[in-house]
């Protein structure tokens, strides 16, 4: 069994942390604000990222953005240093593929190997183990970090170099912001033409444009003011910013992804920035 630390036990680190106690390694975890109830069962809490990460062959994080992933690794108390030397540090978060190469070479000076390999998938794939790991690093460093990466998901793909992972990711993420705002927007349409939204719903379940994430969205999108958040509409603006980020850098024009970003930050605006990325559709007005 491998020794693993595990940081940032939010609504996907909590589920995914669980899945590596579960598979009996050795797990030390960490969360910014303690919270006992998350803390998965035959794993130990740490004080700090420093104690969570010595002793651990294997250190994966799932924080919220670049800044916060930096907060976690730097300094007197952060995983660098406590990692030992040869470690494997797994950024599992999306935070970009500028933050991911800039936090692999600290770990390198530090003599800790790094893999950005955010995820694809929803709390419910985090539950089950159906989540699909993007990677982005050296090949073997990979095949060294996939028995630990293998409890939590289903795949784990090797995208190339350092950052590719994480280019991948905001690229997957400006689609999924793209499908959700054309589900809301054509079920505005079908409600304003006189079709009721859990009808409309059973179309685009049924058809052409079924999906995993329109089917496990429906809840979302028929009840959103009461539906659990799976993904708030902060998030993927924030991942939507740092799409665009990237696209500008390569020189790709992204209109429709610009578009959403617009329609994200009204959402915002109008204070949903905390609900599910369903909720777009409460503002849609049409025009």
């Amino acid at each position: 069994m491998t020794a693993v630390a595990f940081l940032g036990l939010g609504r996907m680190g909590a589920p995914m942390a669980a899945r590596i106690a579960a598979a009996g390694h050795p797990l030390m975890v960490w969360n910014r604000t303690p919270r006992p109830e998350r803390v998965p069962d035959g794993a130990t809490a740490a004080p700090t990222p420093r104690e969570a990460a010595a002793g651990a062959e294997v250190i994966v994080t799932m924080v919220a953005d670049g800044p916060a992933l930096d907060a976690v690794v730097d300094g007197p108390d952060g995983i660098l240093a406590g990692a030992p030397p040869g470690a494997i540090l797994v950024d599992m978060s999306t935070i970009g593929p500028q933050a991911a190469r800039a936090v692999a070479a600290r770990a390198a000076r530090a003599g800790v190997a790094f893999l950005d390999a955010p995820v694809s998938g929803s709390t419910p794939a985090a539950r089950s183990g159906r989540l699909v790991a993007i990677a982005g690093g050296d090949a073997d460093v990979l095949e060294r970090a996939r028995p630990v990466l293998a409890t939590m998901t289903r795949a784990q793909l090797h995208l190339g170099a350092t950052g590719a992972g994480a280019t991948m990711k905001l690229a997957l993420n400006a689609a999924l912001a793209v499908t959700n705002q054309t589900i809301a927007e054509t079920l505005a349409l079908a409600e304003r033409s006189g079709i009721a939204r859990a009808d409309a719903y059973d179309v685009l379940a049924a058809g052409a444009l079924a999906s995993p994430f329109v089917g496990y969205k429906r809840e979302a999108f028929l009840d959103p003011e009461h539906a659990p958040v799976a993904f708030s509409i902060d998030l993927m603006a924030k991942d939507v910013d740092l799409a665009l980020g990237v696209a500008g850098l390569a020189g790709v024009a992204l209109p429709v992804v610009e578009s959403v970003r617009a329609q994200l930050a009204r959402a915002r605006d109008a204070g949903l920035g905390e609900r599910d990325l369903a909720s777009v559709l409460e503002t849609y007005d049409g025009r």
